[in-house]
């Protein structure tokens, strides 16, 4: 099992890079989740699968040998929910760079300048 989640880490990785690799900037936001899901699942498998969970016993007061380390799997959520609130906040910015330049490539939001006829005060979404 683990080979098969090594590869499908570096699919991810892989596929990350391409998209990030592209002019546009949806796809540049498609390829960080893709990151973020990945370094993810990379943790998630460095931590261990096939283990018992650790749970202490009332009489040795102890983890048991072989259990899981919790540590990655708490690194994990926590991960999960900071990579959602920045995919939220990074799709809300795009969307409005995309309403007020007229465009989602990259190369054409290299200059500050509006495009001809638009203006960034009262544009409504």
């Amino acid at each position: 099992m683990e080979i098969v989640l090594a590869v499908l880490v570096g699919l991810l990785f892989a596929a990350a890079l391409y998209l990030m690799l592209r002019r546009s900037i949806v796809k540049l936001i498609i390829g960080l989740g893709f990151l973020g899901h990945a370094a993810n699942l990379l943790i998630f498998t460095a931590g261990g699968l096939n283990r018992s969970a650790p749970l202490v016993s009332l009489q040795t007061n102890a983890v048991p040998e072989g259990s899981a380390d919790p540590v990655p799997q708490a690194l994990i959520l926590t991960a999960i929910v900071i990579g959602f609130a920045v995919s939220a906040f990074a799709i809300v910015l795009v969307k409005r760079t995309a309403a007020v330049a007229g465009t989602d490539d990259v190369d054409a939001l290299r200059t500050s300048e509006l495009p001809e006829g638009g203006s960034a005060e009262g544009e409504k979404l």
